[in-house]
């Protein structure tokens, strides 16, 4: 496979909308309706608990791996598979199949490079853990652990300079599309992960 085409498998292959799947199929619902309107395994919690949370956040990191590993049994230089991954990562969060509408990318984002740099991102979970369990604060877990992926990339693959770039700019993105959620950790208003779960409020 070229590139080219590489990439459109990898955008098509991010944006099926498991999170929008896997409710409707099992509960008959439609989560762009309920918590926050957001298609992600943390709104699939809010709502429904662990035990459809869970696949859904699985299904979000295979997506994001899958087109990676794809990539580097076929393709000839080491920036390739994370541009191929990249285009999975565009694909969750503007999903064809959802009128351009998806997730927030970090669980895809984290199967993108866990295949490439697999101690760096165990780093990134280790800072998502701490600041999650520390705050209460998914939001704030999941941007902070971004930001950290390309310092622990930095400091233990120092000849991956691509990854390391693709790394800032996925912190970049992420902490894009949590916007809202910036805005409302700003104000006092963000919901605490450990106060959330089914029935639990927006």
């Amino acid at each position: 496979m070229t590139l080219g085409l590489l990439m459109v498998v990898a955008y098509l292959v991010g944006s099926i909308p498991f999170a929008y799947l896997i409710p409707r199929a099992f509960a008959g619902i439609d989560l762009r309706e309920h918590g926050s309107g957001n298609l992600g395994a943390t709104n699939v919690y809010r709502i429904l608990g662990w035990k459809f949370a869970v696949p859904v956040a699985i299904c979000d990191i295979a997506k994001g791996a899958a087109p990676v590993v794809a990539a580097r049994a076929t393709l000839p230089f080491h920036w390739m598979p994370l541009t191929v991954g990249l285009a999975a990562i565009v694909g969750h969060v503007f999903s064809i199949f959802l009128r351009f509408r998806g997730g927030k990318g970090v669980a895809t984002s984290a199967g993108v490079v866990l295949g490439l740099v697999p101690v760096a991102v165990a780093g990134s979970v280790v800072v998502w853990g701490v600041v999650l369990v520390a705050s209460g604060y998914m939001s704030l877990a999941s941007i902070v652990g971004a930001a950290s992926f390309p310092l622990w990339t930095r400091a233990l693959y120092p000849l991956k300079g691509f990854t390391f770039l693709v790394g800032i700019f996925l912190a970049c993105f992420i902490a894009f599309t949590h916007r809202a959620n910036i805005k409302r950790l700003l104000n006092g208003t963000e919901s605490r992960f450990r106060d959330e779960g089914p029935g639990a409020a927006p």
